[in-house]
């Protein structure tokens, strides 16, 4: 089966989310799109000739005539936050490039399903919502996925187990007002707050942590990273591809991801994350799992600073 995927944004986060496509098997065809013509030849080179050591596939550049036919589009352009910038200080300039890009790329690609990338990810989701008429479930932003891997994988550290068997979801924006929903954490099956309890080998014991510390160390860990190595985009190419092997897949998946709610805990009109059943063809349901007062008001918090940075900035 032919697997096509359109790619707008040739910098570091596109082209890593490009090889991963090629390198996984997901994509037979990678088109990318930059306003800067020669990057975008330059990358999809370079990810074509190492095809050989990967998978087959056709990797080229392109025009937005190119894109035509992609069953995933694949928006990552926009400025990239600087060291000490917060997401929101990019918000009005990247939500323009959204706005110029978004036309361009639906009359050609009306029946593809969107993935937005770029930050400040829950605005562009929702700005994308705003002046486009794609449907609601083949709009989805990259969200907390790469929040909730780093949750994942800095627990599994503590629990010293894989992280495949940490399950664990950060909901909320993807930036300073996401949390954890700790009262759905659950290690191999088993409460955070119970593990200890229940291991035999008390010489396997799991040390005593603090869990806003590791709470602060996701919300930071974007941060940290530009200011060590001036960006970031291994994770993010990580969560994105896999939200596209998903989208491909036969069998939903659930993931955190960034959606227009419609109700969910009482929030409307806004683009947050919560746990998301996606798979062949979008977005099949948003799921409402209980949580505590605590973390309901946390997420209607998170969901009302989203509005406050909508209602700064044009969206429509």
């Amino acid at each position: 089966m032919k697997k096509k995927i359109t790619i707008i944004g040739a910098g570091a986060v596109g082209s890593s989310i490009g090889y991963l496509l090629v390198a996984q098997g997901t994509a037979s065809e990678v088109v990318f799109i930059d306003v800067n013509n020669e990057k975008a030849l330059g990358e999809a080179m370079d990810i074509y000739q190492a095809t050989p050591f990967l998978n087959p596939a056709v990797v080229r550049a392109g025009d937005y005539e190119d894109a035509v036919g992609s069953d995933i589009v694949i928006i990552t352009s926009g400025l990239a936050r600087k060291p000490g910038q917060t997401r929101i200080d990019l918000a009005q300039t990247n939500v323009n490039i959204i706005k110029s890009i978004a036309p361009k790329i639906t009359a050609v690609c009306p029946d593809s399903i969107y993935v937005i990338v770029a930050n400040p990810v829950d605005v562009l989701t929702y700005t994308f919502h705003q002046v486009t008429n794609i449907p609601a479930n083949k709009i989805i932003g990259s969200g907390t996925s790469l929040d909730t891997a780093r949750l994942r994988t800095r627990l599994s550290e503590i629990y010293k187990v894989s992280p495949l068997q940490v399950d664990a979801d950060v909901l909320g924006e993807h930036g300073d007002t996401s949390f954890v929903a700790w009262s759905k954490v659950r290690i191999a099956g088993v409460s955070v707050d119970e593990y200890a309890d229940v291991i035999t080998d008390k010489d396997k014991k799991v040390e005593p942590y603090d869990k806003e510390e590791v709470a602060e160390y996701i919300r930071k860990s974007g941060g940290i990273i530009i200011s060590r190595k001036g960006a970031t985009y291994n994770g993010v190419a990580a969560a994105v591809a896999y939200i596209c092997k998903c989208l491909y897949s036969g069998v939903d998946s659930v993931i955190c991801v960034s959606v227009l709610l419609k109700g969910e805990y009482g929030i409307s009109d806004v683009c947050i994350s919560i746990p998301t059943v996606i798979g062949m063809g979008g977005i099949k349901t948003t799921l409402t799992p209980t949580l505590t007062q605590e973390e309901t008001e946390k997420l209607v918090a998170s969901a009302n600073a989203m509005k406050s940075v909508i209602e700064q900035v044009n969206c429509k």
